[in-house]
């Protein structure tokens, strides 16, 4: 449609991109499509968009947020992901995003084809034809600032008129990216917090206390050795610094391998492999217990090298029927797996202390798994405390557990 009315007049008139946004647009689930389809709904309607770009901060252990760049003619809007050190580098402090998401400024315009801009990346694009730039602050409901950029090739830069579009596509567009983006930041919690099953779970709203589900799995604890020691003896700082070290070797694997880290308990964690989730559950836990091991040696090899305090670690693997489920009290509630192989596991783990092995695989579980029968070095069997029946257990030799030699 015409922007311009009769006699060259600027009426007032409906915004298709507003229209598709309060319209079809909301029941479209991703950020970038949003982004997109606001930008060419904008451009269809007359607004010479050439480039936009939208940046935003979330809350997520690793990323600090991402930026999407939507280009003329492309069908989907490009993504990046910045990771929690973008704010520590030259290209965030002479970036024009920088005073916006700081509060210094709500809105900041170049003409690029008429002076020499301020910033490095304006240079750039106007060294590519851009005449016009200009950028606006989004300030969400929690107070968090973002920011989106919109720039221009046509002759003279943006009028008025477009100004005046984006201005007020803009907070329908901040709306819409906040509702979107603030589950995304609930998904990234829960699954940082109590991983990504329980995480869903509870975004479906299954977060009555009881409600759970029976699953067979393959389940393994990690537990730093000496860590008890440590503690008595190392300031807080190291310790934590140690553990995170840790857990970070060994959670890696867990991810890589298809298992969920569950839950830490103190100076170990508890993974789960779900047979719902894989026939071969028991080989992936199986892999992934090894693959661990393995990443903690490297780990502590490179903090002993360094200097720094060192643990050992032992894992105890195990399979079962667990309950699946959400237990607490009506105030405080935690997804966990509970159940007599959950017990087993754990006293699993103590007996491997006891035998001095650093792996400690229970029968059931070498049974399930080709590559444990072919490994194993059975232990015989041995009572577990709280458990009616011994329980036979086997272990690696070391050299099971030393890094694939590398070929000639």
């Amino acid at each position: 449609m015409s922007r311009r009315g009769d006699g060259g007049h600027w009426p007032a008139r409906r915004n298709p991109a507003i229209d598709w946004l309060v319209g079809p647009g909301v029941r479209e689930r991703f950020i970038d499509h949003i982004f997109a389809r606001t930008c060419e709904h904008l451009a269809a309607d007359g607004v010479p968009l050439a480039r936009a770009t939208l940046h935003l901060h979330t809350l997520h252990p690793q990323l600090a947020g991402a930026s999407l760049r939507w280009l003329q003619g492309r069908p989907e809007a490009e993504i990046v992901f910045h990771d929690r050190g973008v704010f520590a580098t030259e290209e965030y402090r002479q970036s024009p995003i920088r005073p916006l998401v700081e509060g210094s400024h709500e809105r900041l315009r170049f003409r690029l084809d008429r002076s020499h801009p301020p910033y490095p990346v304006l240079r750039e694009l106007a060294a590519e034809g851009y005449s016009d730039y200009v950028a606006y602050a989004l300030t969400f409901t929690d107070g968090r600032r973002h920011a989106a950029t919109f720039a221009t090739r046509a002759a003279g830069g943006f009028s008025e008129e477009d100004l005046a579009d984006l201005a007020t596509t803009l907070p329908l567009l901040a709306m819409a990216v906040e509702i979107r983006l603030q589950r995304r930041i609930a998904r990234n919690l829960l699954a940082t917090y109590v991983g990504p099953r329980a995480g869903e779970r509870i975004l479906a709203g299954e977060i009555e206390r009881g409600a759970g589900e029976t699953l067979e799995a393959a389940l393994w604890i990690f537990d730093l050795r000496g860590f008890t020691r440590l503690a008595q003896r190392l300031p807080l700082e190291e310790l934590l610094g140690l553990a995170n070290d840790a857990f970070d070797a060994v959670g890696e694997a867990i991810a890589r391998h298809r298992g969920e880290i569950l839950k830490f308990m103190g100076d170990g964690l508890l993974a789960v492999w779900s047979f719902a989730d894989s026939a071969d559950a028991c080989s992936w836990a199986f892999e992934a217990a090894v693959a661990a091991l393995r990443a903690f040696d490297r780990v502590m090899a490179a903090r002993r090298q360094a200097g720094r305090p060192v643990a050992d670690a032992v894992v105890a693997v195990h399979a079962g029927r667990v309950l699946w489920g959400n237990i607490g009290t009506r105030n405080r509630l935690d997804f966990t797996v509970f159940g007599p192989d959950v017990a087993v596991a754990e006293r699993l783990e103590e007996l491997a202390k006891t035998l001095d092995v650093r792996i400690l695989l229970s029968d059931r579980f070498v049974r399930g798994c080709a590559r444990a029968r072919t490994l194993a070095r059975p232990l015989g069997a041995y009572r577990l405390r709280g458990v009616e029946s011994p329980v036979a257990v086997s272990t690696l030799a070391p050299e099971a557990l030393s890094p694939p030699a590398r070929q000639q």
